[in-house]
């Protein structure tokens, strides 16, 4: 987990004090899609944090749409559940020497 790909960094606040977000959802869209495609370039991992009561608004939920859109249409990518990504490695995994 990586704080640059957690929506509650950019999106947290409290209610009954001063503190709002700072980003409008445009920018952390587009930080998030820098991400994955770097990933994507490298051949590497893309895990995002969500959090259902941050980015599940009508004016976010929007960005993981987006995210989900761009992934699917590069073709060769896996999406997976941590289950997943352990059992992969263990089945993939070199003995040491």
């Amino acid at each position: 987990m990586e704080w640059i790909r957690d929506d509650a960094v950019y999106f947290a606040m409290d209610r009954f004090g001063g503190t709002r977000p700072q980003m409008p959802p445009e920018a952390v869209f587009d930080i998030f899609r820098r991400e994955m495609e770097g990933a994507y370039a490298e051949g590497g991992v893309f895990q995002l944090t969500m959090h259902p009561h941050r980015i599940g608004y009508r004016s976010r939920i929007w960005i993981l749409d987006q995210l989900i859109e761009m992934a699917k249409d590069w073709g060769d990518v896996w999406f997976a559940t941590h289950a997943d990504v352990v059992e992969w490695a263990r089945e993939h995994a070199v003995a040491a020497p």
